[in-house]
Order: structure tokens, then sequence, then C-alpha cells
């Protein structure tokens, strides 16, 4: 199956210069891969959040001795609540981690979402990774699990909508809260406002967490393997993760040879 339209981004898709601001054009076809790469792919001036310098690097010492991310403007996730106080905090991933969209129409696709673009509807055809709502029911009772992606929220939220329908994620973070570095949507820890040490990334592209990749469990990425296995075999990991008092121990204990 072709790769996701909606939220990979490649160094070429993001070769932007003075002269390429949008330009006020006949509506295209539905089909457009050019439109959708602008819409989902591709990065706008707007979009661009440049990171400041040492971002990867920014971190603080509260009163309490745990090491906690140094606020960069507004902390991306609010106070923890009650029943996530001393939880640790994992930030997941949704296309090719959680589940696969396409615009070409899928036979055996889970739903469809419909998404406004320019003034018309299209429909995107969504595949839901196997044991996908074991692991989400599982992975919202041991930790704070947050969404994040760098889809547009306009795709990305009603895609949530219908594959989290317990409500697991606390709060959901679109492509507005990732930082542009390098030609990549960067998922900056440092801006969430949790402790680094208490907090992981679950997301199939190293790319995402390249400031922080101390913090990540990798995942293979999924388009339609219908025998797929990865998130099942990941639960006993972050069961065992869910007791660390310090993520960034114990997952150097799993990774040692």
């Amino acid at each position: 199956m072709e790769s996701s339209v909606i939220t990979q981004v490649r160094k070429e898709d993001v070769k932007l210069s003075s002269k390429t601001a949008p330009k006020k054009s006949s509506p295209k076809k539905p089909g457009s891969p050019k439109l959708f790469k602008a819409l989902f792919c591709c990065l706008r001036a707007q979009d661009v959040l440049r990171p400041p310098s040492a971002t990867q690097d920014a971190s603080l010492r509260p009163e309490d001795g745990g090491p906690v991310a140094k606020a960069l403007g507004p902390r991306l996730l609010p106070e923890l609540t009650e029943q996530d106080q001393g939880k640790i905090c994992v930030v997941i991933d949704l296309d090719e981690t959680l589940v696969h969209s396409s615009f070409k129409p899928i036979s055996n696709a889970d739903f469809i979402v419909p998404v406004e673009i320019e003034g018309t509807t299209h429909q995107v055809y969504v595949l839901k990774r196997p044991h996908v709502d074991v692991f989400l029911q599982r992975m919202g009772e041991l930790f704070e699990c947050v969404l994040f992606t760098a889809s547009l929220a306009k795709y990305a939220d009603p895609v949530t909508d219908q594959l989290d329908q317990r409500g697991v994620f606390r709060t959901r973070l679109f492509r507005e809260s990732c930082v542009f570095h390098q030609g990549c949507y960067v998922k900056d820890l440092s801006r969430l406002g949790r402790q680094l040490s208490k907090t992981l990334i679950l997301d199939n592209s190293p790319a995402s967490y390249i400031f922080h990749p101390e913090n990540a469990v990798p995942v293979v990425s999924w388009f339609d393997d219908l025998k797929d296995a990865e998130l099942l075999n990941l639960l006993p990991v972050f069961e065992e993760l869910s007791r660390a008092e310090d993520v960034y121990s114990r997952l150097g204990q799993m990774r040692a040879p």
C-alpha cells in the first residue's frame, strides 16, 4: 500500500522559497496529490515553528529535585489531574503507529471520516492497527496518555474521535505543537511541562523524537498487515515501564545486550 499522504514528511516536501506562497487557483480534483500534500504533508510558512537554540537541553531542577522541562512559552499540557498523579506520561503517535489512512478507497476500512478541504468534503479511509483497542485500554489504565501527531487537527481530531471512544487520551496535540527542525516535525518533549524522567514517546518515526531519543520506545511502521502483533507485544514492555521511578534507567536496562 502506498505510504500515507497525510502525515509523512520528506525533505523534498518542505523546500520553501519566498516565491512559493499559496496561490488562489481553480478547484482541484479530489484525488490531486499536490493538494493533499500541501494540506497534510508540506509545510506552509504559517506552520513553521523555529526551535530556539538548545531546545533539547532545556531542563530545570525544581524544589522537589525532579527534572522538569523548561517551558518555551505556555506548556503544552495542562496540570496533572488527580487520577494521573504519580503516573508516567506517554506521548503516542497516530499515523502508522495506531492507524493507517488513505484518500484512496480501502475496501476493509474500519471507518471513514470526512475532511473538508477548500470547501469540498473528501473521504479519508482509516484502518486500525491490529490489537489497538486492547492496547489503548491498557495504556489508559497505566499512564497519562497524550496523543501527539504531526497531522492537522481537521484530519486527526475526527480520526481520534472514532479511535478513542473510551477517552484514553487526556490531551491531543497536533502539528502546530510540533517544532520544525531540519525538514521534520519534531515532538519536543521539553515543551510538555512534565518531568522528562517520567515521560515516554511511542512513535514509528525516529525523526519525531530526535531531541529526546532516550525517552523513546520505537515501534515498527504499520500500513495493512492484519497479522501484525506489534502493539500486543509492546504491552509487557509498557507494563514494566509503568513501574519505573526513572524511565532512563529502565529503558537503558531493556536496551542493554
